[in-house]
């Protein structure tokens, strides 16, 4: 068994696709990345808004008729593209947490 040098591996993180150079198994497939090719990915995978500590921004809740309303920010409706009527799912997960997905 011997490994091959390559530099099509393909590392997937949230939507985004990234192409690093590794080591491929001849004999079964496994990929393996050095620790600098892992420390390239993260650097681009931190520009592109995709790894580092998860976004947390505080904000209260508000009324309006007999709803809850929740905004958004604009730099963060800007980021997701958020589009006005934009159809999202609400799921609730744990006891003090909900996720809002966008649909489509």
């Amino acid at each position: 068994m011997a490994n091959l040098r390559v530099d099509d591996i393909t590392m997937k993180l949230d939507s985004h696709t990234f192409i690093v150079k590794g080591e491929r198994c001849t004999n079964c497939g496994e990929e393996v990345i050095g620790e600098a090719e892992g420390q390239r990915m993260i650097e681009l995978a931190r520009k592109a808004g995709v790894w580092g500590n998860p976004l947390k921004l505080h904000r209260k809740l508000t009324r309006s008729g007999r709803g809850t309303i929740l905004r958004i920010p604009t730099d963060l409706e800007e980021n997701l593209k958020l589009r006005r009527n934009e159809r999202v799912a609400i799921s609730k997960v744990g006891n003090k947490k909900f996720l809002v997905e966008i649909e489509g």
